[in-house]
């Protein structure tokens, strides 16, 4: 493989889904999403696991007694997404059997979690992402990704953020700067299909 196409390796992909809990959706800016992005979601995961790539369901969840709060959680002196409650639930729509839960409590996906030896054992070398939400928890799970070399393709359909400039400011710059992909949910469906042809000749 030449030093050029590095970044387009999505030959052992994963799939990252991202947040989509009750909590994050009951922003006004992101409800307007939901049925979009859970129908994408979906398709998703189904087309992932007829071509082999495992999914992976990634849960931001909080404890009470603030020892997992963030900086600005403990400055303004309330938490969220707590364990236990409907709020740090999926949304009821998504189908994720056969999903590899990861609880994060921060924005990236990779931030004090198991991740990166879930991705090792199954030998998974890039990722796709989708959920919520773009310019936060997307962003960062994709830098952390970028450091870790791993090639990264954002399902763009599958994605939103409470801040639409916002986060069409962040797909420019995971585009720009990390050489990430921009893909739609067909897109993605049909790279995968492809791949699995390929396997079967």
């Amino acid at each position: 493989m030449g030093a050029t196409d590095s970044t387009s390796d999505f030959r052992h992909p994963a799939l990252l889904l991202i947040d989509l809990q009750r909590g994050f959706f009951a922003d006004p800016g992101l409800t307007a999403w939901r049925q979009q992005i859970t129908a994408n979601c979906n398709r998703l995961a189904a087309a992932a696991a007829r071509a082999g790539v495992p999914v992976f369901s990634v849960r931001t969840v909080h404890k009470e007694d603030r020892s997992t709060w963030t900086l600005k959680m403990l400055e303004d002196g309330q938490g969220y997404l707590f364990e236990g409650t409907a709020k740090a639930g999926y949304l009821e729509e998504l189908e994720l059997a056969g999903a590899i839960e990861v609880v994060k409590r921060r924005d990236s996906a990779f931030w004090n979690t198991e991740l990166t030896t879930l991705l090792l054992q199954r030998r998974a070398s890039s990722l796709v992402l989708a959920g919520v939400a773009t310019d936060t928890c997307i962003r960062a799970t994709a830098s952390d990704a970028f450091a870790a070399n791993l090639p990264v393709a954002v399902a763009t359909d599958a994605c939103a953020s409470p801040d639409p400039q916002a986060g069409q400011n962040a797909l420019e710059y995971m585009s720009t700067q990390h050489r990430q992909k921009l893909m739609d949910t067909e897109e993605i469906i049909y790279l995968w299909t492809r791949q699995e042809e390929r396997k079967c000749h």
